[in-house]
């Protein structure tokens, strides 16, 4: 693990850079003190558009909630309470 200054870091980022995406992790530090790890960004294989078509079946409308399941976010205000002469 490297630690540089932020002077530093912007006088070599490319090299920084590199090195890091090498599997280094680079620390950056204000006053000598680390505030920041410059780390490589985990690469997402993005699933292109209809390629899970004819793998799956949506059955139903799937727009629509069980009744159940809406009244969970929205449940019935409580029973007023009637009040009573004692006798």
């Amino acid at each position: 693990m490297g630690m540089v200054n932020i002077a530093e870091a912007k006088a070599r980022l490319s090299e920084l850079i590199d090195r890091a995406t090498a599997g280094e992790t680079i620390v950056i530090a204000r006053n000598g003190t680390p505030v920041i790890e410059l780390t490589p960004v985990a690469h997402r294989v993005p699933i292109p558009y209809g390629d899970l078509a004819g793998r799956i079946e949506i059955v139903g409308d799937i727009m629509r909630l069980p009744d159940d399941i809406i009244e969970s976010f929205h449940p019935a205000p409580p029973a007023k309470r009637v009040k009573t002469k004692k006798r």
